[in-house]
């Protein structure tokens, strides 16, 4: 297969095009394969996978980026193949774009304090029916005057430990893990470079059925690509990766199939989702220890 980019963002989350025309971008580009990889949704999956069935020339992997808390900081985690139609599955992403929701609005409300006044109803438009979340709480306040771009407003206000920043209901990376086996998918660590004790998450998370870690990544510098690569090889990981796209004019973006990734990855992908397609009855083995359920899990931080 050609040229692959599995880390991409659309208008169901916080991208700046709808599915359909990030599978037509990515068409256009030359790619054989997309990842759709929405946070906390899979709301935009069934527009991308109608739009490739007319584009015909392009694969869309259906996926989905759930956010998760460790004492490291913030974790994503990628589910590859997942079963978007799975019940429990909605559930959960339901929950967790409910609390995006709800912390966006808290964080409206710190600002407010802050002397920086951003209409609820603007972020929420800015939103539309994807989910809420804080690149539309900086875009509305780019567009009001009160930043000179969406980076200076997370350096400034909304990024980890600044003075606007609200913690929200997360899931742990093992619980995103387990989620994601749940629904048949092939879970991923995201763009973990810069995590504190790296190969131990990954320790812990391979013990709970981690399946890759995304090694080609917008920014990364060889060295800490062939690091990730080398870590991936030790514990016997598929290496993906992708450009973390949300739209052409959105900040620190690389573009749309920016980022080198082998075609390889995807069939690598697809051969683990077959190897695991008796995840259902592996979650019960995951949780004998004495785990709850991983959809019932979510706690404040």
């Amino acid at each position: 297969m050609s040229k692959v980019d599995l880390h991409v963002h659309t208008t169901a989350s916080d991208g700046q095009h709808t599915p359909a025309e990030v599978v037509r971008l990515a068409a256009a580009q030359g790619l054989g394969a997309v990842g759709i990889t929405d946070h906390d949704t899979v709301a935009g999956l069934p527009e991308a996978l109608a739009a490739a069935a007319q584009v015909r020339a392009i694969e869309v992997v259906p996926g989905v980026e759930m956010s998760t808390e460790t004492w490291r900081g913030e974790v994503h985690v990628l589910g590859y193949y997942v079963d978007w139609e799975d019940a429990g599955l909605l559930e959960l992403l339901d929950r967790l774009r409910n609390a995006r929701r709800i912390r966006a609005q808290q964080m409206v409300e710190r600002l407010a304090g802050l002397g920086i006044h951003v209409p609820w109803q603007h972020v929420a438009d800015l939103a539309g029916d994807g989910a809420c979340g804080r690149p539309h709480i900086a875009r509305a306040m780019v567009e009001l005057g009160y930043v000179p771009s969406t980076a200076d407003a997370f350096a400034q206000y909304i990024g980890y430990n600044g003075p606007a920043y609200v913690a929200r209901y997360k899931l742990t990376p093992a619980e995103a893990v387990r989620a994601i086996l749940a629904a048949s998918g092939v879970p991923v660590l995201a763009h973990p470079w810069g995590l504190e004790d790296l190969e131990g998450l990954v320790t812990d998370l391979v013990a709970v059925g981690l399946a890759g870690i995304e090694a080609y990544y917008r920014g990364y510098t060889p060295s800490a690509t062939h690091e990730l690569v080398g870590l991936a090889r030790k514990y016997g990981l598929i290496v993906t990766g992708g450009s973390d796209f949300h739209g052409t004019s959105a900040p620190a973006e690389v573009g749309l199939g920016g980022v080198d990734v082998p075609g390889w990855t995807v069939e690598e992908l697809r051969r683990a989702r077959v190897r695991k397609s008796g995840s259902r009855r592996d979650l019960a083995t995951l949780t004998a220890s004495g785990r709850s359920d991983p959809h019932a899990r979510l706690r404040p931080h």
